[in-house]
């Protein structure tokens, strides 16, 4: 497999326990791959599916059909019947998520949030903090916000947070679910930037950007979701 990940006849539906158990289908027979040193955007209004593939490719939500391929440790694993221990490793080592929302332990210093996905993947505390601190400067978060957790920050500086802890890392491929709809337009510039500094040192990037301008300056690629979607099959 060339490709750092891909997608192969992805299919996912929910079910409606409440309504009698009705199969409500979102994505039918999703196909795509994406490549070292590139930005896949997944396109589309909004409700058409995009959030639940990227959580399809993180292993929060199960598909219910086909493949999700993705080179780990040199090796081809399929994502849609990994075990759970495996995915762990995978999120850990492979694959970076950065989410709409802030979810982290409460009381923990911001400093610590974002110092954690390094520390996890055997820096010394010290160098990840230094790092961490860069981050979060080059990001525009006052330092005096640093030693705080960020239950109480704003949703932009929380998403500022969520943005520096995800780009710590170095995994191979990394997801981004909106990263720059809460921010201003000085920080949008700075995640631009960031993305393509990821795409220059070869990570594969797959995000949603649905400030068009953003979208059009960080894609190389666009992933029509509305042809993924149970609909335009029937049509």
């Amino acid at each position: 497999m060339s490709a750092a990940l891909v997608v192969s006849n992805l299919a996912k539906s929910f079910t409606m326990h409440l309504r009698g158990g009705v199969e409500l289908p979102v994505i039918v027979r999703g196909n795509f791959s994406l490549h070292s040193g590139t930005c896949s955007v997944l396109g589309g209004p909004s409700g058409v599916g995009k959030s639940s593939i990227l959580k399809m490719l993180y292993g929060n939500y199960a598909a219910s059909a086909g493949k999700i391929l993705v080179l780990h440790r040199g090796c081809e694993v399929d994502l849609v019947t990994a075990e759970p221990r495996a995915i762990l490793e995978i999120r850990r080592e492979t694959i970076g998520y950065v989410s709409q929302f802030l979810r982290v332990v409460p009381r923990v210093a911001t400093l610590d949030i974002v110092a954690e996905p390094l520390v996890e993947r055997g820096a010394s505390r010290r160098k990840a903090t230094e790092r961490a601190g860069e981050l979060l400067s080059r990001l525009n978060l006052p330092e005096r916000l640093w030693t705080l957790p960020p239950a109480t920050f704003s949703g932009g500086e929380q998403q500022r947070v969520n943005i520096a802890r995800g780009f710590i890392t170095e995994h191979p491929i990394l997801l981004l679910d909106e990263p720059t709809a809460s921010l201003d337009a000085v920080n949008r510039a700075v995640v631009v930037d960031m993305v393509a500094e990821k795409k220059h040192r070869g990570t594969a990037l797959l995000g949603i950007f649905h400030d068009i301008e953003i979208r059009n300056v960080v894609a190389d690629v666009i992933i029509d979701v509305t042809s993924l979607a149970p609909s335009a099959k029937a049509a």
